[in-house]
């Protein structure tokens, strides 16, 4: 789980950079974007690694909730945790399966598309009150899944010292946060005409 998180941790900070240029205008997001796409082998490769890495992440995530399942059929009568972002540590398998939902999605509307006009296509998209909401939203279960997740990674490669443990649990929220604002920004920025 540490490891293929840790994979789609770097994937998100590239597409971030990316999506970022949106900020600036879609043609030079369509820039970044031809840009990118001239160099087909690479995209290819680059996709099914990040496909296995997803499918990796996810059964593995599955198999997990399904052995906590298993080992503790019913619910504990006291809840209390040591760790502050249990809300987000319990609700690991139903964000994840919402940011499924969202990827899939997204990857339909946006890779299956004409690339030639991949820019025109995210102004369309964030046209759409809806569609704006829906991607909203899966930002902010990524926010959550990230917060836990993140800390975990963390903890499961061992770094974990008294000396910067809250330094560490602040980060399991500036880092999540820092993702929610720049991807969640971009659908307002079309949605209220100012992103063209």
């Amino acid at each position: 789980m540490a490891c293929s998180g840790l994979c789609l941790l770097l994937f998100l900070c590239s597409h971030a950079a990316g999506n970022a240029t949106l900020f600036i205008s879609t043609s030079l997001f369509q820039s970044y974007a031809d840009q990118l796409h001239s160099h087909p082998l690479i995209v290819s490769v680059f996709s099914k690694g990040l496909f296995l890495v997803f499918a990796i992440h996810i059964v593995t995530g599955v198999l997990l909730f399904l052995q906590n399942r298993k080992a503790r059929p019913r619910n504990y009568k006291v809840r209390t945790r040591a760790i502050k972002n249990s809300q987000a540590s319990g609700s690991m398998i139903y964000s994840g399966l919402l940011i499924c939902l969202f990827v899939l999605i997204h990857t339909a509307a946006v890779s299956f598309g004409d690339h030639g006009r991949i820019g025109v296509t995210i102004a369309e998209m964030f046209g759409s009150f809806l569609l704006s909401m829906f991607y909203i939203l899966a930002f902010i279960a990524l926010a959550v899944h990230l917060s836990h997740g993140f800390w975990s990674m963390l903890q499961t490669f061992g770094i974990s010292h008294p000396n910067y443990t809250t330094f560490i649990h602040r980060l399991s929220y500036v880092v999540p946060l820092f993702f929610l604002l720049l991807f969640g920004t971009i659908p307002l920025l079309f949605l209220f005409g100012t992103g063209n």
